[in-house]
This record gives structure tokens, C-alpha cells and sequence, in this order.
């Protein structure tokens, strides 16, 4: 009578721990996610900081790695540049999930547009994506910090999941080539309403 007593407790214990650690899971991947800001050395670390506080000012999970290096199998020799797909690519493979990593740089970056080859870019992001990469190389002298931002926080964009937009004001318009950031004030309703799903909060 004691054994099948005690057994029958140690299964409503098993139950119960089971239940509750699933529970524990679950609110694991409903949490935010934390964006990590990953510095290359290149970068000017007053120009890191700018960045991040105002990515703050959208979404407070933000943290700052040290920098590191370029990773040198992304360099492209023929043009002086870096891809900035393997960029991605190597950022990507210690990014735990939970977390986005934006790898900011100040060298020229590149990737594959359609039948061109190698095409400079200011940023790419896959969608989604656990990984980005933005760079200044190709903003504006007198307002690159402001653009700066507002390249990375549209790559981190394309990591949550969210397209292109067609508003001109929003963080989300197709650059197209141009850059057209001095346009974009904030994240569009529908973007802002998108990114509510994935536990953005906005005042």
C-alpha cells in the first residue's frame, strides 16, 4: 500500500514539474527580444553608443558588445569591400535565440543584386533573420550618426520579419539605391502595429 501510495506521488509530482517547466518555455519565447549591438573596430565608439541610444529610444533590449574584427572571409579584394552576406552569415552562427545581432561597420559592404554581382549597400538584413549589418560608409557627412541609426533600425526591421514599405516617412521604405533617410521620421502605423506582435512596445 506504501509503494503504490508513493508512486502514485511521484507521478503527480512528475506531472506537475512537467507541466510547469513547460509553462516556464513558453514564456521564454514570448519574452522580448534583445538586440545586440556588435561593434566591428573599425567603428568610432561614441558613433556605437549614438546608435544604440536611439534604438533605446524605440526599444529598450539593447546591449553592446565589444568589438571585434571584420571577419576576413567576407572581404572582397577586387573591390575593397566586405560582403556583407557572409557578414550575416558568421554574426548569425553564435546568436542564440532571443536575440538579434547588428554588426556595425564603417567599410564599404556589398552584396548580390539580381544580375549585378557585387552592389554597395548601406545595410542588409535577411527576413527573419537573427543577424543584420548596417554601414556609414555611404551616408551623409553632415547627418551620418542620424542616418546611421536609421539604416541599422531598418535592417533590425527586416530581422523581425517586416517588408519594404511604401510610406516615405517610414524607418521601412525601399532605400532603392538612394538614400533617402533625412525623409524617414518612425516606423509607419502598420509597421509599428506588426511589430506589437513580436513584443515592440511604443508610447
Amino acid at each position: 500500500m506504501r509503494s503504490s501510495n508513493w508512486l502514485l506521488f511521484t507521478f503527480i509530482f512528475l506531472l506537475i514539474f512537467s507541466c510547469s517547466d513547460k509553462k516556464t518555455n513558453l514564456f521564454r519565447d514570448d519574452k522580448e527580444v534583445v538586440i545586440l549591438i556588435q561593434p566591428f573596430k573599425d567603428m568610432n565608439s561614441a558613433t556605437t553608443k549614438f546608435v544604440a541610444d536611439e534604438i533605446k529610444n524605440i526599444y529598450p533590449h539593447v546591449k553592446i558588445l565589444d568589438a571585434i574584427d571584420l571577419p576576413k572571409e567576407a572581404y572582397y579584394k577586387d573591390r575593397n569591400r566586405y560582403r556583407a552576406d557572409s557578414i550575416i552569415k558568421i554574426l548569425s552562427e553564435n546568436t542564440e535565440k532571443g536575440f538579434v545581432k547588428i554588426g556595425l561597420t564603417t567599410k564599404d559592404i556589398s552584396t548580390t543584386k539580381g544580375a549585378i554581382k557585387d552592389f554597395g549597400v548601406m545595410g542588409l538584413g535577411y527576413r527573419p533573420g537573427k543577424s543584420c549589418v548596417a554601414s556609414n560608409f555611404r551616408l551623409n557627412k553632415n547627418n551620418r550618426n542620424e542616418q546611421f541609426f536609421k539604416v541599422a533600425i531598418h535592417e533590425i526591421g527586416h530581422t523581425q520579419g517586416l517588408e519594404h514599405c511604401p510610406e516615405k516617412s517610414c524607418f521601412m521604405r525601399d532605400a532603392e539605391g538612394k538614400n533617402h533617410t533625412d525623409e524617414e521620421t518612425d516606423f509607419c502605423n502598420d509597421c509599428k502595429n506588426f511589430l506589437k506582435t513580436k513584443n515592440w512596445k511604443f508610447e
